[in-house]
């Protein structure tokens, strides 16, 4: 299965949730919050959203989840598999599974705007760990580990426009000194402050 490539807007709209794939703060965003409880489509003006079933609100909150981490079916599901082998909360270790990804560690760090950003940063080859080159964006990070970008990457105009932010509203878990960041402890629950049932999310893949 291909990525999506279409307008990310579309998407955001079709679960009326802000999945945070537009730069916050630019026009782009804007309109999107304008738009948010329009749905896509043609009709969308005119639409209204029906009332969900269990299969549905169930199915809605997993597409909301893998959208906003931008993980296919089959990434997202295999997510799932692993934590429900751990032992706990298996809705936690899911979601604690998906911070961990790097790409979500530089959006978070706001070393990155986005997530599809990070994601193409870390692919291009600009990004380090531990002062070594990763490129794999599914890269889970571990306590203790430092991030940052290559020195040369650092020019970037999106880099160096984030990096002018002094005081980044950052998780508990994590840790920044201008470029680089640094894992202090694994995530909590409560650090996840976007609006999330996993328990839908375990009932969906549960059926």
């Amino acid at each position: 299965m291909a990525r999506y490539r279409g307008p990310k807007n579309r998407l955001a709209r079709r679960e009326a949730f802000d999945l945070g794939l537009k730069t916050p703060g630019s026009h782009a965003h804007t309109e999107l919050l304008k738009r948010m409880k329009i749905l896509p489509g043609q009709h969308g003006q005119k639409g209204k959203r029906r009332r969900s079933s269990d299969y549905g609100l169930q199915l809605r909150e997993k597409q909301k989840v893998k959208r906003m981490y931008g993980l296919l079916e089959r990434q997202f599901h295999r997510y799932f598999e692993i934590a429900s082998r751990e032992k706990g909360n298996t809705g936690d270790a899911l979601l604690i599974m998906l911070e961990k990804r790097l790409d979500n560690l530089f959006y978070r760090l706001n070393l990155a705007p986005t997530r599809a950003s990070a994601r193409q940063y870390i692919s291009h080859g600009h990004v380090l760990v531990d002062g070594k080159r990763v490129n794999i964006p599914s890269f889970l990070v571990e306590p203790g580990m430092v991030v940052g970008y290559k020195q040369k990457s650092l020019e970037m105009p999106v880099v160096k426009k984030l990096l002018e932010e002094k005081n980044p509203n950052l998780p508990a878990w994590l840790e920044r000194k201008g470029p680089l960041g640094k894992v202090l402890c694994l995530p909590k629950r409560e650090d996840i402050t976007e609006g999330i049932d996993e328990q839908l999310i375990i009932e969906f893949y549960s059926r």
